[in-house]
């Protein structure tokens, strides 16, 4: 049994303590220790890093669901029977700490809102993730995570003192608890004053304050018509708006605007996108009709190089005539590679694979398909491949 140090003080960082076994397995140098301040995966909190005698902290787990056992994982060996200190990653720590904090007020202030009910949280971050046991639907379910946002800042900013107690199995259900505990004997309760009260083995703040900002950043629709909410507490959720603002910013410069001028921006440029769109695509069927004349005029078998915009237009406008066989190219972004293909008039698609594999794949050409069989080709093939088709599938038919 390893006493938990982290729940007598979350804060503290380094100890001292004894190692009461050491083992290998399966390649993994493992250690209990008589005392620990290395929080183990649970509960949706994942554990620790940091050192231990100078080796690094690599896990730490419960090999006993609800146990008392805390194993730690290491680098490297340690001896059994040795004193050793030990320190935490006190950011990482601080961060868990955030996010379960976080997570505890964001329960509560959707119970509040929405009375809706906490069914799994992962906090493996950065982002917090929270299911709910109700799928209200997009439009109620926005409304819903703009009430709880407030109420959660709310609750940051009201610097709630956060606190922790063991209370005996017996007095359990006397607790106004936001969830029932799912282990026997006495449980660990969390509480946020006035706020929230619910059983919990993880590590957690002083105060609300420490949690915040809390930002909610979206969701979606769970199994069995529950939701997942997705959230960012504390530091991660400063590092998201800043990121997000760096984003903005540079859009913004981009488009010689406010930053709260970019989505009109953007929604301008969709349409002028849009209207370009349909330009290049009534132009690329103009092209493609008059490269497949051209073809016809010149006699089948043939070979061109078009834009790559209308390829397969030119391809399906060329199978259309009566005796077709053409090959088609044209140069893909970069000009390394190019994109082939091979079409012909219904009544001659079977001599197609074996001019793919005769006369192309030789060159380097890589394809597939049915009927028409398209592929690549390394640009420097490109003229060739052309220049030799006509002839080379004369003397295939």
């Amino acid at each position: 049994m390893s006493e938990r140090l982290f729940w007598q003080d979350p804060y503290a960082t380094r100890f001292e303590a004894t190692v009461t076994r050491a083992w290998e397995e399966e390649g993994r140098f493992l250690v209990e220790l008589d005392r620990t301040l290395f929080y183990p995966t649970s509960g949706g909190q994942p554990h620790d890093t940091g050192t231990l005698g100078g080796v690094r902290v690599l896990d730490v787990f419960e090999p006993e669901k609800h146990g008392t056992r805390i194993v730690h994982a290491l680098e490297a060996p340690l001896e059994e029977g040795a004193r050793v200190e030990g320190e935490i990653d006190w950011s990482r720590r601080y961060r868990h700490m955030q996010r379960h904090t976080g997570q505890h007020v964001l329960s509560q202030a959707f119970l509040r809102a929405a009375q809706w009910n906490t069914i799994a949280v992962s906090l493996a971050g950065p982002e917090i993730h929270i299911d709910f046991d109700v799928w209200p639907g997009p439009e109620a379910a926005g409304e819903v995570l703009e009430q709880a946002e407030a109420l959660a800042n709310w609750a940051v900013y009201a610097n709630l003192a956060v606190s922790a107690r063991e209370v005996p199995e017996a007095q359990v259900p006397l607790l106004p608890l936001r969830r029932m505990p799912k282990v026997r004997g006495t449980v660990r309760v969390v509480e946020i004053e006035d706020w929230d009260l619910a059983p919990c083995g993880g590590t957690h703040l002083r105060s609300t304050a420490e949690a915040g900002p809390i930002k909610l950043l979206g969701f979606e629709k769970g199994k069995k018509k529950t939701i997942r909410v997705y959230a960012r507490s504390g530091w991660e959720a400063l590092e998201d708006y800043a990121a997000k603002h760096r984003t903005l910013k540079t859009l913004a410069a981009r488009f010689s605007s406010g930053v709260f001028d970019v989505p009109e921006r953007v929604k301008k440029l969709e349409e002028e996108l849009y209207a370009a769109r349909g330009e290049a695509q009534a132009l690329a069927a103009e092209l493609a009709e008059g490269y497949a004349r051209e073809l016809a005029r010149s006699g089948f078998p043939a070979a061109r190089q078009v834009p790559l915009a209308a390829l397969a237009e030119t391809g399906r406008r060329v199978a259309e005539w009566p005796g077709a066989l053409a090959l088609l190219a044209a140069l893909e972004p970069g000009g390394e590679h190019a994109r082939l293909l091979l079409v012909a008039h219904q009544s001659r698609e079977a001599e197609l694979r074996a001019l793919w594999k005769e006369r192309l794949e030789p060159l380097g050409a890589r394809g597939g398909g049915r009927g028409h069989i398209q592929g690549r080709l390394p640009a420097g093939k490109l003229q060739l491949a052309l220049g030799a088709f006509p002839a080379a599938a004369k003397e295939n038919t």
